[in-house]
């Protein structure tokens, strides 16, 4: 997909988002000043977008410093505003790049069910195989049949091989046996699935704790990158899980998924905020590319509806 279309495609993907942020900032303007009232107005717009209570505080106090009692227009202050959460997500702004001293490059991929884990790991499989890399998937939530099905799937679409044992198999064995044979194949990437049982916490941790400590008998420098995929239409509900599987197998980036299905797209922001971890990728729909790597300015501006191209 060429970049133009990409961007196009994540304006659209945010629309839900976007659309209630500039509708609530024109009715907040129309015919006013940048008062005090316009601000607290502001600012719980911020908090209702879920951007967070000390993102918004942050954004609205930036925009008083300049534009406080005179009179602004909408698409001024959107501008400002995407301007401010571009600076916000700058340090976020971080691609995963393929490290070629590390025979494979072993990437953790965590999540509660339904985030998005295998999809996502099927779309990052196409992404590093366009890059000319070789890849092998290992189908570690071993206790959902279609998530094994899913991932072959991936597997064929990618021509990546994929190590899966039957339901219910031990997942730190799967990963040891599939670190194997990635090395003895000589791939470059080593890409793995786990389960995400959340409500079970407890048992979660330490299944992923030893899945964690299974790859670091083949390689202790492994896992080289451990992703968070996050469904960003939990809106706040998102904290909690990061601070969860930071506290599990520390976390090293995120992937936010199903941006095009919800009005809390804002949730990046305030995550990119108060985790200080990087935003690897984003995805907004179903095809293959429609999960890119995460740019900051891109994503202020069509949060803010806003040409993300227009300089």
């Amino acid at each position: 997909m060429a970049i133009g279309n990409w961007l196009a495609r994540l304006k659209s993907g945010l629309s839900k988002s976007s659309s209630k942020l500039v509708g609530g900032i024109t009715d907040i303007l129309t015919k006013k000043k940048l008062d005090d009232v316009a601000l607290q107005e502001l600012e719980d717009l911020l908090i209702s977008a879920d951007l967070g209570t000390a993102t918004a505080a942050k954004l609205t106090q930036d925009l008083s410093k300049t534009r406080f009692g005179k009179e602004v227009t909408p698409e001024e202050v959107r501008t400002t505003l995407a301007d401010e959460i571009a600076k916000i997500l700058e340090p976020a702004s971080l691609p995963l790049s393929v490290d070629p001293a590390r025979k494979p490059f072993v990437v953790l991929v965590v999540g509660v069910n339904g985030a998005g884990k295998t999809t996502t790991i099927g779309k990052m499989a196409h992404h590093w195989r366009g890059e000319g890399h070789s890849v092998t998937l290992a189908a570690g939530d071993t206790f959902r049949a279609a998530a094994v099905e899913q991932l072959k799937v991936w597997g064929a679409r990618t021509n990546s091989p994929v190590v899966a044992k039957d339901t219910g198999a031990d997942s730190a064995g799967l990963a040891f046996e599939a670190l194997m044979e990635t090395r003895k194949r000589g791939d470059d990437v080593l890409l793995i699935d786990t389960a995400g049982r959340l409500q079970n916490k407890d048992i979660l941790m330490a299944e992923l704790q030893k899945v964690v400590r299974a790859i670091a008998k083949v390689d202790p420098t492994a896992p080289h990158a451990t992703l968070l995929v996050l469904d960003a239409t939990v809106g706040q509900n998102a904290h909690a899980q990061v601070e969860v599987f930071k506290q599990m197998v520390g976390v090293t980036g995120l992937v936010m998924t199903k941006l095009d299905g919800t009005a809390k797209g804002g949730v990046v922001v305030a995550l990119a905020e108060k985790f200080k971890l990087p935003i690897h990728y984003v995805g907004v729909g179903e095809a293959a590319e429609d999960l890119r790597p995460f740019t900051s300015r891109t994503f202020a501006r069509s949060l803010m509806g806003l040409d993300p191209e227009a300089t």
